[in-house]
């Protein structure tokens, strides 16, 4: 029990999230001496390191991710931790802006797919996407973010758009691979540090 204990406390250092707060999943894992405990923590410190994507990538990547789950917790990390690394501002808000917009791109497309009725696919989404006309981030950070938020979403059309493009543009496999095994796990930490 003095194991969980620690590796609790451990990993909420980790995330830079006060002791003192009180996670009703998190607590559940430590009263029955949860191993997941210790496996998330692996888990989260595995998924944020990568050979493929830049620190930066990787906050701006869990910053979208999180916001794109509603976790205050996890979005205050990954964005105090961008910042701390001379991210700027309108970097920040573009992963935001981009998990809003997947959020309302893959319910239209995932209705689409899931009906597969041609009517639906002749009617015009029109769901405003300005932000794509100047991106801050890039084109293709901007298509990672969005395959990795559409993963999350379930949105096979959308998935599949993504990681096309993205080949297209000549990203590797390892690139698209570590942005979803991020995307996974940060799902995973969204069940343990919601709020």
């Amino acid at each position: 029990m003095e194991e969980t204990l620690e590796v609790k406390n451990d990993l909420l250092n980790d995330l830079g999230l006060p002791s003192t707060e009180s996670y009703k999943t998190l607590n559940i894992l430590e009263d029955g001496n949860s191993r997941y405990i210790k496996d998330l923590r692996i888990n989260l410190k595995n998924a944020l390191k990568s050979n493929n994507l830049s620190d930066e990538e990787i906050n701006l990547l869990g910053i979208a991710l999180s916001s794109n789950v509603k976790n205050r917790s996890l979005t205050h990390y990954f964005t105090s931790t961008a910042k701390e690394l001379g991210t700027t501002e309108d970097k920040i808000a573009e992963a935001v802006a981009c998990a809003s917009l997947l959020s309302s791109n893959n319910v239209l497309y995932r209705f689409r797919h899931f009906v597969g009725k041609d009517e639906y696919k002749k009617q015009p989404a029109r769901i405003k996407m300005n932000i794509m006309m100047k991106l801050v981030v890039g084109k293709e950070f901007f298509e990672l973010l969005s395959l990795a938020i559409s993963a999350v979403n379930g949105c096979e059309m959308c998935v599949n758009a993504h990681e096309d493009s993205l080949i297209k543009m000549g990203t590797s496999e390892a690139r698209i691979f570590d942005s979803i095994r991020l995307a996974s796990v940060i799902n995973s930490a969204d069940r343990i540090f919601w709020n």
